[in-house]
């Protein structure tokens, strides 16, 4: 004789309050588990600093919105939601603690941003200026200037030069090791970075 009941569906939750606590912790774990992808996908310059600013600032304000439904004696911090459903998300993690994208600090020290910022203008054109086209001899030096134009608070928000520099940027990653510009790009590289430097100038000139 069969038992019928054993062939019944299983449901995750039996009522509307325990679905809602489902999808709560759903949304938690889906925001972590993105914000630790986006943590490595810059660190692999696969994003922008403009882009990974933006979305990664999107995302933790999500997270906090997210973690207040979970938020109880189950859940006191994120740290034990984390470990109960083993979410080894470690970036993420860095990122909530922190409160703000990596690119974004404080600015205490505006002035030695700054003349960083300037240091790495000036070596750039130099090495353009050198005939030094290879996209690993430019690329860390641009990432790094547009990581450092992001961090500076002083800036205006729509700073033109950012544009340029992240556009260049993005034209290096999309090449491989070995790869060089060719003359006639690394003309125009050189003519954009002058008029970025002469605009950041003018920028930090007025604030």
């Amino acid at each position: 004789m069969y038992r019928f009941e054993l062939m019944e569906e299983v449901k995750l939750n039996r009522n509307p309050r325990e679905r809602e606590k489902c999808d709560n912790l759903s949304e938690l774990f889906a925001v972590i588990s993105t914000l630790q992808a986006l943590e490595k996908a810059y660190i692999r310059d696969a994003v922008s600093a403009k882009d990974y600013t933006h979305n990664c600032s999107k995302l933790l304000v999500q997270y906090k919105a997210a973690f207040k439904q979970v938020q109880g004696d189950e859940f006191p911090s994120v740290e034990s939601f984390m470990s109960k459903y083993r979410l080894d998300c470690p970036a993420a993690l860095e990122r909530i603690r922190e409160g703000r994208p990596i690119t974004i600090r404080e600015d205490k020290n505006t002035s030695k941003l700054i003349a960083e910022t300037v240091a790495l203008f000036i070596t750039t054109m130099d090495k353009l200026r050198l005939d030094i086209r290879a996209m690993e001899e430019l690329h860390p030096d641009v990432k790094d200037l547009s990581d450092g134009l992001s961090r500076l608070s002083v800036l205006p928000p729509n700073f033109e030069g950012r544009a340029s520099i992240d556009k260049w940027l993005q034209i290096l990653s999309d090449m491989k090791v070995g790869d060089e510009l060719g003359e006639t790009e690394s003309r125009q590289m050189l003519f954009d970075i002058e008029s970025a430097f002469g605009s950041f100038n003018k920028a930090i000139g007025q604030s």
